[in-house]
């Protein structure tokens, strides 16, 4: 219900944000942008899709998705075959039992969710929806109430939709492209915040659930945890961004090609037909694929109408009006948009922090708190649709919620960071 009223609300601030500007403003081709607008129209202002267009982009990433979903849900079930899955599932189960306490010890939903935080903390985006769309799955043979969201299920997206990333190479790539004078510098604040914003959706998650994560299992693995990407954190500092972005090659990519080998190896050892099951585990990711394209339209055709309607645009002059009257450092205002609207698309906040850097420069303020805003959340609202799209799941919950929160605790550590590294 949550979502219905959220994606409702976005729909209708749009379109009377739109219809004001039309008739009160003068701007009276804001209709045509809003509906058949194209962003590589040079006689767009906006440079944003239109609903139409985000209509074809919508169906273009499902298509996509469709090839990615066959490989991995494909090798997906030559591991639960073959044992794999279980085997995993055992080894985390301790940690996994007290913060999923509804998930049964050695369920193979156990070790899906454990591929797709793998998958994410690699930067391995194209693993991490397969992997994650298979737990959601798994989470759902569990679930009493089919349409509506388990616990364990919201606490599972809550923790992926923070965005716990290592290496935020896509970003490095980017300010690298745009001349920056050291292109890694927002590799650590990066790192923390999108770690403090981890740690907030949990602390959130089991408030709700009434789960005690001063259990001797969860401090034992999340302090384990900690001191394993402190000390990567600590070698990684020291590299320069050839370096950086070919140790992040090797590892998340090196790292990949290690679970197919032992994946497969496991089958042939298992004595399973490895082929069949690849077969059989790849039908499955073509259908999920088809089935959030209508989830995944509906949510990107209302955020194209915010987006278009100028809605962020009068959210941000707003902000800077009470910095302004209030006496505050608004340096930081500038970087914001990418904050607004990285919950709601990517590649339209990809885009935001390139203008960033492109306008301020990519060691300015503005060009360094949008980079490590970037990097420091997920695509909430992709995320809600996609995922709970995939298993028909109508009732959310507090999940938004919960992932907002978290992302406006990754926002505010973001900005804090900026102001502590770059004054």
């Amino acid at each position: 219900m949550a979502l219905s009223r959220i994606w409702s609300a976005f729909i209708i601030v749009a379109i009377v944000v739109g219809s004001i500007k039309c008739f009160f403003l003068g701007q009276s081709d804001i209709f045509n942008w809003m509906i058949i607008g194209k962003a590589d129209d040079a006689a767009n202002p906006l440079k944003i899709d239109g609903v139409i267009e985000t209509c074809w982009t919508a169906v273009n990433i499902c298509l996509k998705l469709i090839g990615i979903m066959a490989l991995f849900m494909g090798f997906m079930s030559i591991a639960e075959r073959a044992g794999g899955i279980r085997l995993l599932s055992r080894i985390i189960g301790p940690f996994f039992s007290k913060l999923f306490p509804d998930v049964p010890k050695g369920h193979p939903a156990t070790g899906h969710m454990v591929m797709n935080f793998s998958a994410n903390l690699l930067g391995l985006d194209n693993a991490a929806t397969p992997f994650g769309l298979k737990a959601m799955e798994s989470l759902q043979e569990l679930n009493p109430n089919k349409d509506t969201a388990s616990n364990a299920q919201i606490m599972f997206l809550c923790l992926h939709a923070s965005g716990l990333t290592l290496i935020p190479v896509s970003i490095i790539a980017i300010r690298a492209s745009l001349n920056s004078a050291n292109p890694t510098d927002i590799f650590l604040p990066c790192m923390i915040a999108t770690f403090v914003a981890t740690m907030a959706a949990m602390i959130i998650v089991s408030f709700k659930q009434k789960i005690n994560l001063l259990q001797p299992a969860i401090l034992i693995w999340v302090l384990s945890l900690s001191v394993i990407i402190a000390l990567l954190v600590l070698y990684l500092v020291g590299l320069q961004t050839a370096e950086l972005q070919s140790f992040s090659g090797i590892l998340s990519n090196g790292l990949l090609l290690l679970i197919f080998l032992l994946i497969v190896v496991g089958g042939v050892y298992k004595s399973i037909d490895v082929f069949d099951a690849f077969i059989e585990g790849a039908k499955g990711g073509f259908e999920t694929a088809i089935r959030i394209i209508p989830y995944l339209v509906g949510m990107l055709i209302a955020i194209s109408l915010l987006r278009t309607s100028g809605t962020f645009e009068i959210i941000i002059n707003g902000m800077k009006y009470l910095c302004t009257a209030l006496g505050v450092d608004s340096r930081f205002i500038d970087g914001i948009p990418t904050a607004l609207i990285r919950p709601l698309s990517g590649g339209g906040a990809r885009g935001m922090m390139v203008d960033t850097i492109t306008t301020f420069g990519a060691d300015s303020f503005p060009g360094r708190l949008s980079s490590i805003l970037q990097g420091s959340s997920d695509t909430t609202f992709y995320v809600v649709a996609v995922y709970f799209g995939a298993v028909n799941i109508k009732n959310t919950r507090y999940a938004i919620g919960a992932m907002l929160l978290a992302d406006l605790v990754g926002v505010c550590t973001a900005i804090g960071l900026c102001y502590l590294f770059f004054g």
